[in-house]
C-alpha cells in the first residue's frame, strides 16, 4: 500500500500555491479597500501619478487600489478568474506574469499618462492576464492553450475593447499598457518547443 502526500505532485502543490497567490493578492485589495473607506480616501493618493518621479512607487501600489467597493467589485471576478487560470500553471509563472504586467502596465501608464492625473485599480492587471491567457496559445503553439484564449476572447472580448477607449475617469492606459504587458509575458515565458 503506498501514501500520497501533497510534496509527491509538485505540479499539484505548484497550481494550489499559485491559487493562494491569487486569492491572496484578491484578499489584500479588499482589506485596503476597506482601510481606504475608513481612511477617507487617503490610500488613493499611492496611485501612480505620471510624470511624478516621487510616484513611481505608483507601478507597485495602484492594481491594489481602488475608487471605492464598486470600482474593486468590477474588477475582482475577472481577476480571481484569469488569475487562477494562470495559476493552473504554477506558482511560478502566476508570479512572473503578474510582475511583466505590473511593471509594462504601470510604467507604460506613468509615461503616457496625462499630468495631474491619477491611476489606481486591478483592471490593468485584469487587461494584462487576458491579454496574456489570449496571446501564450500562439507563442507556445499550443492548441489547448489557442482553446482557451479563444474561450477568454469570446466571454470578455467586448469588454476588452471598448476599455481601451478614451473615456473620462477611465485609465485606458492602464488598459493598453497591461494588456502589451500581457502579450510581452506571453512572449518572454514561452516554452520552449521539444526536441
Amino acid at each position: 500500500m503506498s501514501i500520497t502526500t501533497a510534496t509527491d505532485h509538485p505540479a499539484r502543490e505548484s497550481r494550489y500555491d499559485g491559487f493562494l497567490v491569487v486569492a491572496a493578492m484578491a484578499t489584500l485589495m479588499w482589506l485596503l479597500e476597506v482601510i481606504d473607506a475608513i481612511a477617507g480616501g487617503d490610500l488613493d493618493g499611492w496611485g501612480i501619478r505620471p510624470h511624478d518621479p516621487d510616484r513611481l512607487v505608483g507601478v507597485l501600489t495602484a492594481p491594489f487600489l481602488h475608487a471605492g467597493f464598486g470600482h474593486l467589485v468590477s474588477n475582482t471576478v475577472p481577476f480571481l478568474v484569469l488569475g487562477f487560470v494562470i495559476a493552473l500553471s504554477g506558482v511560478a509563472r502566476v508570479l512572473a506574469v503578474t510582475a511583466i504586467v505590473m511593471l509594462v502596465g504601470g510604467l507604460g501608464t506613468w509615461i503616457v499618462g496625462p499630468e495631474n492625473s491619477l491611476h489606481i485599480g486591478a483592471s490593468g492587471l485584469v487587461f494584462g492576464y487576458a491579454a496574456y491567457v489570449i496571446s501564450r496559445g500562439v507563442f507556445n503553439r499550443s492548441a489547448l492553450e489557442l482553446v482557451m484564449g479563444a474561450v477568454v476572447a469570446a466571454v470578455w472580448g467586448s469588454a476588452l475593447l471598448s476599455g481601451l477607449l478614451p473615456e473620462e475617469g477611465i485609465s485606458w492606459q492602464g488598459h493598453l499598457f497591461g494588456a502589451i504587458g500581457g502579450v510581452v509575458a506571453a512572449g518572454a515565458l514561452r516554452r520552449e518547443p521539444r526536441a
